[in-house]
C-alpha cells in the first residue's frame, strides 16, 4: 500500500482546484467545476454516492447491498438510544431544534458564541453532559448509531453549509482547507492527492472516490470495519495510512476539516448513513 500511495502522489497531473486565498464561494465553484469536468457524465447530485457514482461495476454491487443495508440495525439502535430518557427524564430531543428530527443539515456550523466549529457528533456529547450523563466514544459505537438515526431523518435535504460574516468563521474554513491540501506524514501526501487528483484511479483493487460529496453519507458502515464509523474515524484512519500522527477525535483540526469539506459539497443531498467498502 505504501508503494501504491507514493505512486498516486507522484502521478499528479492536474492543478489543484483550490490553491489561493479565494473566497469560499469561489472555492466551491472551482471545486465543483473540477469534478463535473473530470466526470462529465455524472450529475451533481449523484456525487452523494461516492465511487458508486463513477464506476458502474461497483455501483451494481452496492445496490445489491443496499437491498438489505448493513447499517439498518444501527439506525434502530440509534432511534432507541435517542428516545431513551436520561436520569433526569429528558431525552436527546430536548437539546436540538425540531426535537432532533431532520436537523443534520444544520451541521457543521460556526458557533459565534464559542468561536469554534460545532459538529453534530460534538453536540450529541454536549447534550449528554448537559443532562448529567457520561459522553460517548466519538469514533464508533453508540454515538455513531445515534448520529446514524439523526442522519437518516435528514435524507434528501440539500447540503447548504453557511459561513457567516465573521473573520473567525472564515479562519476556521481556511484552516480546514489548508489541512485538506497540506502534505503530511512519512508518505508526504495530502487528502487531495487521493480524492482530487487521483479520484477515479485505482489503488490495488479499490477506486479512489471523488472528494465532492464525501461527507454526505456519514456516519458510514464500512465493510473494512465490519461496522459503523463517524467522520472522525475516517479522518484518523486516513492520517494513519500516510504515516501521519492523527489528531484526537473532535479536535479543532478535524472539525475545521469537516467544515471545509462539507461546504465543498453544498448542493448535494444528504444520504447518510451509507455503506462503503
Amino acid at each position: 500500500m505504501k508503494r501504491l500511495l507514493l505512486i498516486a502522489a507522484a502521478a499528479v497531473t492536474t492543478a489543484l482546484p483550490l490553491i489561493s486565498n479565494a473566497a469560499p464561494e469561489d472555492d466551491l465553484k472551482a471545486f465543483r467545476g473540477y469534478f463535473l469536468e473530470r466526470f462529465p457524465n455524472v450529475p451533481l447530485e449523484e456525487f452523494a454516492n461516492g465511487v458508486y457514482a463513477i464506476d458502474p461495476a461497483s455501483r451494481e454491487q452496492w445496490e445489491a447491498i443496499e437491498e438489505f443495508p448493513p447499517y439498518e440495525i444501527a439506525i434502530e439502535e440509534g432511534e432507541e438510544l435517542f428516545n431513551t430518557p436520561f436520569k433526569n427524564g429528558k431525552t436527546f430531543a430536548s437539546c436540538f431544534r425540531n426535537g432532533g428530527i431532520g436537523i443534520k443539515s444544520d451541521y457543521p456550523y460556526f458557533d459565534t458564541k464559542s468561536g469554534k466549529v460545532k459538529t453534530l457528533d460534538l453536540e450529541i456529547n454536549e447534550c449528554l453532559e448537559k443532562n448529567g450523563e457520561k459522553p460517548l466514544e466519538y469514533e464508533k459505537g453508540k454515538l455513531a448509531s445515534i448520529a446514524a438515526y439523526m442522519a437518516f431523518t435528514t435524507r434528501g435535504q440539500i447540503i447548504d453549509i453557511k459561513i457567516p460574516h465573521d473573520q473567525r468563521a472564515l479562519d476556521a474554513y481556511e484552516k480546514g482547507k489548508q489541512f485538506y491540501y497540506a502534505r503530511r506524514g512519512q508518505l508526504n501526501m495530502s487528502c487531495a492527492h487521493c480524492h482530487v487528483d487521483n479520484s477515479g484511479n485505482k489503488i490495488r483493487a479499490d477506486i479512489l472516490s471523488p472528494a465532492l460529496g464525501h461527507l454526505s453519507h456519514f456516519p458510514v458502515y464500512r465493510s473494512k470495519w465490519g461496522g459503523l464509523g463517524t467522520v472522525d474515524r475516517r479522518f484518523i484512519g486516513c492520517n494513519k495510512q500516510v504515516r501521519a500522527k492523527a489528531f484526537k477525535p473532535q479536535s479543532d483540526e478535524y472539525r475545521n476539516l469537516e467544515y471545509f469539506l462539507t461546504y465543498m459539497s453544498n448542493g448535494i443531498p444528504w444520504n447518510g448513513p451509507g455503506a462503503r467498502k
